[in-house]
Parts: C-alpha cells; sequence; structure tokens
C-alpha cells in the first residue's frame, strides 16, 4: 500500500512524529507524556479509526512502545504504558527480538483461506460450481437459483471459483499470509495471526499487507534523537532509495541540509558501499565460480541472505561473504572518523535485523527506516522542500551502486565489474524479486538449472524500493532512482574513490 495515503499511514506517522517529540522534550517526566500521547493521538469520546476509542487508544498505546524499541505486551498484562521505559533511554540500545510484532487485539482474525459467493451470482443454468466441486458442498438456492458452499464440508481447493463464468465466487487468504515468502505466518488459538521466528526473515512484507495496520516493528527514533543530543558525534548513512521519499522536490542536497539541521555531523551515500559491496562480489564470483562454488548468490539483502541459510543451509557458502552496502558504508565512516556512531537510514525492516548481529553491531549503531525518518523531521517542523541546498557531502558513488535500489541492479553492477576487467568473461545472471520467487531460484539452482550463475534475490517485489519503510508507489520510485543514478559521474562500480580502500576495510 506504498503511495497510498490510508487511515494505517496516518496512524504510524503519527506515533513516528509523538515518539521523535518525546525525546526532544527535555523537561518534564517521559512516563508521565507518554501516558498521556495515547490521548493526544486519538482524542475525544469517539473512536476514529475503529468503534471503541479505549480499543483504539490501547492499540496506539502497544505501538508507541514498539516506536520506543520496547517489548509489546498481549491485552491480558495489566500493567502502565510506561513500563520499562527506561530502557529506552538507555546509551546502548540495540533492536531485541521479536523485531516484528502482531499486536494480537488489533488483528482481525482473518480466515487463513476462505471461498465463497459474492452477489455476483446470478443463478445461472449451467451451474458449473455445484459439477466440479468434489465435495459435493456447493449447492442451489432454489429460491433464487444461487450457488451456495457448506463452508463445513469445503476442502478449500477453488475449483467452482475457477469454472464461474460471472467470477461470482471469490477465494480470500489471510494478507499477511499471503505476503511472507518464507511461510512464517500461521494461526494461534484464536484464531490471529501469529509469527514463527525460527522462520521470519523479518523482511515486513506482512507488515505493509495488513489492511487492519496489526502488525508493527520496534524503532529507535528515541535512541538516535537522545544520542545526537547527548553530544555524539552521529553520521547519517542514506540508501539509494530515498530518491522521492521524502517528496518529490527534495534533492539529495536539501535532504543533507536538513539532517545537518536535526544535528547530524554529515550525511554519507550508501550507494559508495554498494560500489564497494559490487567489487568484493565480483572478486568472490571471478574465484570461486565454478571452480569451488556451482553457483554464488549476493549477499546485500539480508532477508534474502537468512532465507537462503535457513532454507538451503547444505549450500551456505554459496551465498556471498561480502559485508553488505550498509556496513561497508558504516565502516568507511569509522575508518576516517573515531569515536562517532552511525545510523543507517533506508527503505528496510530486515536491516535493522542485520544490525542486530554481533559482527555487525560495531559498525551500525542505529537503523531507521524513511518512514521512521519523515515523523523525526515532521517533529521539528522541517520543510525539507524549502530548505536551502547543501550540496557538499560525500556522494562519490557511481550509477550502478545507486541502482543497487532497484530489482537487477546488484547483479548489474557486479557483471560491469567484472566485465571491464574481463571483458571476455561470460557472466550469467539470474534474478528474483519476492521471497517465494526467490525460493523458487534457489531450488532450481541446487537442483544444477544454474551452473556458474550469478543469482540475486530481492525480498521486496522491485527490489529496495519496495522495502517495508517506504512511503511513495514503487514504480514511481524505480524511476526516479533510475534517473538519480544516471546523475552520478561515473558508470562502473569499480571507479568509485574509495574502492582501492576496500582490502583494507574487509579484513
Amino acid at each position: 500500500m506504498r503511495g497510498v495515503e490510508t487511515r494505517i499511514q496516518e496512524i504510524r506517522h503519527k506515533i513516528f512524529t509523538e515518539v521523535a517529540s518525546l525525546a526532544y522534550e527535555l523537561e518534564g517526566s517521559i512516563d508521565k507524556r507518554i501516558e498521556e500521547l495515547p490521548y493526544k493521538i486519538i482524542p475525544g469520546e469517539v473512536g476514529t479509526f475503529r468503534n471503541n476509542v479505549f480499543w483504539e487508544r490501547a492499540i496506539v498505546g502497544e505501538r508507541l512502545r514498539l516506536a520506543l524499541g520496547l517489548p509489546y505486551r498481549s491485552a491480558a498484562i495489566h500493567a502502565p504504558l510506561a513500563e520499562g521505559i527506561e530502557e529506552a533511554d538507555k546509551p546502548e540500545t540495540y533492536y531485541t527480538p521479536p523485531l516484528i510484532n502482531v499486536i494480537k487485539f488489533a488483528c482481525n482474525a482473518c480466515d487463513e483461506k476462505r471461498v465463497f459467493v459474492t452477489d455476483g451470482c446470478q443463478g445461472c443454468l449451467a451451474h458449473p460450481c455445484v459439477e466440479v466441486c468434489p465435495k459435493s458442498c456447493v449447492s442451489l438456492d432454489h429460491f433464487n437459483g444461487r450457488a451456495h458452499i457448506d463452508q463445513d464440508a469445503c476442502i478449500k481447493c477453488g475449483r467452482c471459483a475457477d469454472v464461474c463464468a460471472y467470477n461470482a465466487i471469490i477465494i480470500q487468504k489471510r494478507p499477511c499470509m499471503v505476503a511472507c515468502g518464507v511461510d512464517a505466518i500461521g494461526s494461534d488459538e484464536n484464531g490471529k495471526a501469529d509469527i514463527d521466528y525460527d522462520k521470519c526473515v523479518s523482511c515486513g512484507q506482512c507488515l505493509v499487507n495488513c489492511p487492519f495496520g496489526a502488525i508493527a516493528d520496534k524503532s529507535q527514533i528515541f535512541q538516535v534523537i537522545r544520542s545526537i543530543q547527548s553530544g555524539e558525534k552521529v553520521y547519517a548513512a542514506v540508501a539509494p532509495a530515498f530518491v522521492g521519499q521524502f517528496g518529490p522536490k527534495v534533492t539529495p542536497g536539501k535532504l543533507r541540509a536538513a539532517m545537518k539541521e536535526l544535528g547530524f555531523a554529515d550525511v554519507f551515500e550508501v550507494a559508495i558501499g554498494a560500489d564497494l559491496c559490487a567489487n568484493q562480489e565480483a572478486n568472490d564470483f571471478l574465484a570461486e565460480v565454478p571452480e569451488h562454488l556451482p553457483f554464488m548468490a549476493t549477499s546485500c539483502c539480508p532477508a534474502w541472505s537468512m532465507m537462503a541459510k535457513n532454507m538451503f543451509p547444505e549450500h551456505e557458502k554459496c551465498i556471498s561473504m561480502a559485508l553488505t552496502p550498509m556496513a561497508l558504508t558504516a565502516r568507511l565512516i569509522k575508518r576516517y572518523h573515531e569515536n562517532v556512531k552511525v545510523v543507517f537510514i533506508g527503505p528496510c525492516a530486515a536491516k535493522k535485523l542485520e544490525a542486530m548481529r554481533k559482527s555487525v553491531r560495531s559498525e551500525v549503531d542505529f537503523v531507521l527506516t524513511f518512514e521512521e525518518m519523515s515523523g523525526i523531521f515532521a517533529a521539528k517542523d522541517l520543510d525539507l522542500e524549502t530548505i536551502e541546498e547543501d550540496m557538499n557531502g560525500v556522494n562519490d558513488a557511481s550509477t550502478d551502486g545507486r541502482n543497487f535500489a532497484v530489482a537487477g541492479g546488484v547483479a548489474k553492477a557486479v557483471e560491469s565489474v567484472i566485465k571491464k576487467q574481463y571483458p571476455d568473461r561470460e557472466v550469467k545472471i539470474a534474478n528474483a524479486e519476492g521471497l517465494r520467487e526467490c525460493r523458487d531460484l534457489l531450488k532450481k539452482a541446487v537442483a544444477g538449472k544454474y551452473p556458474g550463475y550469478l543469482l540475486e534475490g530481492m525480498a521486496c517485489p522491485g527490489g529496495c524500493v519496495a522495502g517495508a519503510g517506504t512511503m511513495q508507489p514503487i514504480k514511481k520510485s524505480q524511476a526516479v532512482v533510475n534517473q538519480y543514478a544516471l546523475k552520478a559521474t561515473h558508470k562502473v562500480a569499480d571507479e568509485t574513490e574509495h574502492v582501492k580502500e576496500l582490502d583494507k576495510l574487509v579484513n
């Protein structure tokens, strides 16, 4: 639902803005102020989104806790909203699992799968729906001729829907389950959505596809602001998918000016890290495939690489060991600046999961999404479209590096590096978008259908521009990122200035 301003987007933006405002208001008690926020966000005596104002405030309360990085509590727990609030104000507060949470009392308990007859049924004479049903659970109302399905007998095969000439029989599936490419979502004893965290890779697609807004992830908005307030030097590493996310007139220079207005020391373009990643993966591919590995899969999408390692552990070595653009950019920043902190700002919920790894914690201190960042801008009343440009900064990235944000861009960048260095080397590529397609791609690769290939997987359909933390239509994002990429001073990733330091960064 990216690009569609629904009530869910409205409430999420309010939550992020209020949490940012909470961090900026240094006077008064935090625990008292958080208890007041549900009444500020949902004022009055009549619910705005649901039919019960108290229910709405309870949901908002848990959303606030998650936005503060605190654990979600069920409706069965009797405790003040501010319970454990002191944990949010600690200087070293990392994301703690689970990252993606189902607010159970906000969940609609949708049927996992349901086949039913709509008002579009014309009561036709042919009634093929009756004829094809293997369980004889479709019958006709002899008064109006319309079909009726016995839900207790229905096995949800969908044959009746397939043969209906009027498309009057539909198959409904729980949206979060359909969106989950690793089949991590089921139902609990009450029919509410339930996440199997042994399977979940925190891609966040369930979050953006739940029409009831019952799924939310944790945030570090509060911690980032407090870190800046404490006097620490905090650098922003901004992912290339940022183009257009904060408004059509927000240029890189305006974004940099706004970030510095908030107190960030400076802004680095993560496309530089993408260039470094492309070079490292090119080196790995040339050294390993096909002599030592049957194929090599890219590593920059943490949800894709985690899924691959979970589901195909015997081929774990086929997943590139290259550091991700986020980690490489953070290392680059800390190589030049001592005793600083780095916040990655991007489109991806799974990057929060990546930052929780012990091997990455020392590089990346915080992760925020574009959506969360927009809440911080709103809390400070910053108008990014009218702010004066700050054109200087670190932006020596290639066209290929910036196009990492779009599906197919990673493999293309790696191929360009290899082709430039070894013009006669053939690079066979296969790519997939969305974790279901990614699973299918890996199954075929494991079965030997992609010998010597470079495989690119993107957990989000469309690439990083479709991540759970984005705000504009995916097709539009792809177009504006492509346009921005063309403005780079060089095309191929190995031409970026910092590539010469790659060995120092990865060893």
